[in-house]
């Protein structure tokens, strides 16, 4: 199963294959893994490499935009159209489009809006094009409502800066709750603040939280993510669950 008691897995990145096989066995079957489109060259070579993942690693592949950068919004569909993914990234403007993209009912995806230093208000500007013009700055729950109209599985929360947006943060969970979407707080997540960042979404009563850890825990000279300290995070989780 890949939410741990149907409730918690996280997402991280993977350099190759064979890191993504030991990030696989560490975290017990428990993750998403990363795949982000703005590391390929073309969707070609990114939808060739998501196919032997499939085959080597399983239903666990994750893709994904690379920073938020909305300018791989259509990439993403244009990947996740061929490969059917467990898992995708998107932008909050193009989340009706990738639904209507993909033919996998399935396929979990998250809607990203940003934190605007004003609790109860979030960013939806997200995309290629609105992204660079007057941000649009929405109620939480108008944004909430919108994004299941477009039929998104969960609110990917980013930039979070870990807890710098902590009131911010703790309203959109509240409001995940309300309205029955799965929430995946993304950015500056580390092994000082995960704990208090998975307990504000569990204490709100989210009813899956996928939270997103990657600098934190990838080894800066090789590049490659820790299997050990994906382990350490799932027995954090695991415990905290208990």
């Amino acid at each position: 199963m890949l939410f741990i008691k149907d409730r918690v897995c996280i997402n991280v990145l993977a350099k190759d294959i064979d890191n993504a096989n030991d990030i696989k066995i560490a975290g017990q079957g428990h993750v998403l893994i990363g795949i982000l489109a703005k590391d390929f060259l073309n969707p070609e070579d990114a939808i060739n490499y998501v196919n032997s993942f499939h085959q080597i690693i399983g239903d666990v592949a994750s893709i994904g935009l690379g920073s938020g950068d909305p300018t791989q919004c259509y990439r993403v569909v244009d990947i996740a159209r061929q490969v059917l993914p467990r898992h995708i990234n998107q932008v909050f403007p193009v989340v009706g489009y990738t639904r209507g993209s993909v033919a996998r009912e399935n396929t979990i995806i998250n809607c990203l809006i940003s934190p605007t230093e004003k609790p109860g208000y979030v960013k939806i500007s997200t995309g290629p094009l609105s992204s660079h013009v007057e941000p649009a700055i929405v109620p939480v729950l108008t944004a909430i409502a919108m994004a299941k109209e477009m039929q998104a599985s969960s609110i990917k929360f980013f930039p979070m800066n870990g807890l710098q947006h902590r009131a911010e943060y703790k309203i959109v969970a509240e409001a995940c709750a309300q309205a029955d979407l799965w929430l995946e707080p993304t950015g500056g997540i580390d092994f000082e603040n995960y704990q208090e960042i998975l307990q504000i979404a569990l204490d709100a009563k989210v009813k899956k939280i996928i939270p997103h850890i990657y600098s934190a825990i990838i080894d800066k000279s090789s590049g490659l993510t820790r299997p050990e300290d994906v382990a350490k995070i799932i027995e954090i989780t695991k415990r905290m669950l208990n």
